[in-house]
């Protein structure tokens, strides 16, 4: 085919060509030349590893590795504003929710062009845009309905961004006549537009890194940073990234993805949802691995406990943050019992969190900052803790593939179907970030739904009562969830939505033959 130079498809609406300049595509474009092919390959190398995990017997840590993880090295020191981050909060790049997010007195900020962002097109640009304005604190926001304006307070959290995974795409840009990574797309214009202007506001491109499986996915990275520091003259360093451990690949590679990005690490985190996900996905078709109700897969407990200990050992040992998961409760404003259920249970988390070691922890609604603060602040004096060496901490591959015990219900079945088919509706029409059911819900819930429902259905469950999960058995209870989510939203909003979509592609990803992946990727098809 050629070279052909990058070239936008998507529409250039008020405000784009801010983003979009000749100078940001020709960084981008930079980037997607010199690194798209070593993409490639290692999403091939992912398909090619999975046969291999259908079975307890395919997981270890790696032998080729062994000199890594016994090894005596440190990641390079922190920066001085990121040696607290005790509390964060994580939203999508909406620009009333950046300023509210930025004002919530969390210390950290993670803007997510991820799990928690519809990847339409106008939300990719705008966010970038509204991330440049964030950056040089001129961002502010008019609420026409209400009336309201937004705008920055004297001090803001510190800004991390989170960029797509190494598995998903920008459509609206082509390079040689192909889509390009999305991953590049939003660092690249994120770090061409602010990079500069962070170090001189003294703070620096910080950045989140999601879906790693592998340590070479983490070596692609680095060598990203290394490149995108020598095109701007940007000091070698100055990057720095927190990776989410979010899939049970990953937690047998703590080390080596700390060691292939020690240069610019900023420790890892406890991504607990997509964890979950991970788990299910990976073990599929192993019915020794199968999971109860959502609600009893808690972090204190079997798998879980072992990862994220395990996670607080080896960031320690290497004098980097160990950063706890998300507490995903919005307030109950009408029912407070239920509120004050709901807050003792973010508060007994903060507290597993905080006790076990970790560094600082996650919530998605500002109402929770002060809980996670308090809980972190009255047992965690210092900056972190990561004289916490927790050298009791003995984690093995049988560890961290022992699977909760616990019941399988149709209630859990049910709340599965309506919350995965609501949060794809949402996604479908753009909106990535959806609170359902007294929760703040992301792509990584949506999938562990859909996720279970088809390993329930693949393995023949029966759940509490008798009930088998059948294909038949299955279409039935989706047609009377899809009522009761009618009745709940009310007939306009139904009628006028996405949710025959939302269903079809729910109900088609939960009783395939073979297990997708991520329904991320047959989603981002339909979005408009």
């Amino acid at each position: 085919m050629g070279t052909q130079p990058l070239t936008v498809l998507g529409s250039m609406e008020p405000g784009f060509e801010t983003v979009l300049t000749t100078e940001a595509r020709a960084f981008v474009e930079g980037l997607v030349r010199r690194f798209t092919d070593r993409v490639d390959a290692l999403m091939a190398a992912r398909r090619e590893r999975a046969p291999g995990f259908e079975t307890a017997a395919g997981w270890d840590f790696l032998p080729e590795t062994a000199a890594v993880r016994a090894g005596d090295w440190k990641v390079a020191p922190l920066p001085g504003d990121i040696l607290d981050r005790r509390v964060e909060i994580t939203g999508p790049v909406d620009r009333k929710m950046i300023i509210n997010a930025l004002n919530s007195g969390a210390n950290v900020f993670m803007a997510d062009f991820e799990d928690a962002n519809s990847p339409t097109w106008a939300n990719q640009v705008a966010g970038q845009r509204n991330l440049m304005d964030a950056v040089r604190r001129t961002i502010s926001f008019e609420d026409v309905r209400t009336g309201k304006s937004y705008r920055l307070g004297a001090k803001p959290a510190v800004l991390f961004v989170r960029p797509r995974g190494w598995h998903l795409r920008e459509r609206h840009v082509i390079v040689d006549g192909r889509d390009v990574p999305g991953g590049l797309f939003d660092f690249g214009l994120f770090f061409f537009h602010n990079a500069k202007e962070q170090l001189a506001r003294g703070t620096g491109p910080y950045f989140y890194l999601p879906k790693m499986e592998h340590h070479l996915e983490a070596r692609l990275w680095n060598d990203v940073f290394v490149y995108a520091q020598d095109a701007l003259g940007v000091p070698q360093g100055s990057i720095k990234a927190t990776v989410l451990i979010e899939t049970l690949p990953a937690a047998f590679q703590m080390s080596e993805i700390l060691y292939e990005l020690r240069a610019h690490s900023a420790g890892l985190n406890c991504g607990r949802w997509d964890y979950i996900f991970s788990f299910i996905k990976k073990r599929a078709e192993d019915r020794s691995s199968l999971l109860p109700d959502r609600g009893q897969v808690t972090m204190d407990r079997a798998f879980l406990e072992a990862y994220a200990a395990l996670l607080i050992r080896t960031c320690h040992r290497r004098g980097v943050h160990a950063m706890g998961g998300m507490a995903a409760q919005i307030p109950i404003k009408d029912d407070p019992a239920a509120n004050d259920a709901a807050l003792a249970r973010v508060r007994a988390d903060k507290l597993r969190e905080v006790t076990n070691g970790h560094d600082g922890t996650w919530v998605a609604h500002p109402a929770l900052v002060p809980i996670a603060r308090e809980i972190f602040d009255a047992h965690m004096p210092g900056p972190n803790q990561l004289s916490k060496l927790r050298e009791d901490v003995v984690v093995g591959p049988e560890d961290l593939l022992r699977p909760h015990t616990g019941t399988r219900t149709e209630a859990g079945l049910r709340h599965n179907v309506r919350v995965g088919v609501q949060y794809l509706e949402a996604w479908l029409r753009g909106n990535g970030c959806v609170p359902l059911y007294n929760l703040m819900e992301d792509a990584a819930t949506a999938e562990i739904s859909r996720a279970q429902v088809w390993q329930w259905l693949h393995h023949g469950v029966a759940l509490e009562g008798g009930q088998v999960v059948t294909a038949g058995w299955l279409h039935d209870v989706i047609d009377e969830e899809m009522a009761r989510i009618a009745v709940e939203v009310g007939a306009s909003r139904f009628e006028g939505g996405r949710f025959t979509e939302a269903r079809g592609l729910f109900e088609s990803l939960s009783t395939a033959p073979t297990f997708a992946d991520f329904l991320t990727v047959p989603a981002y098809a339909l979005l408009r």
